[in-house]
């Protein structure tokens, strides 16, 4: 039991590491790119307005 306690630890440290690495990345190729950027904000944007406007 300890050992497939082990191997679930390890693979979900695995995954965290794997996803802290992809934001990382993808941080870094929207810096590089102010059009990407500016895109991402402005959809954030809207998603947010559009989420506003289902709560209403």
């Amino acid at each position: 039991m300890a050992l497939l306690r082990f191997i679930f630890h390890l693979f979900v440290f695995i995954g965290v590491l794997a996803a802290a690495g992809v934001f990382v990345l993808a941080l870094v190729i929207l810096l590089r790119t102010p059009l990407l950027l500016i895109t991402v904000v402005l959809a954030c944007g809207l998603f947010a307005s559009v989420l506003g406007q289902l709560k209403k």
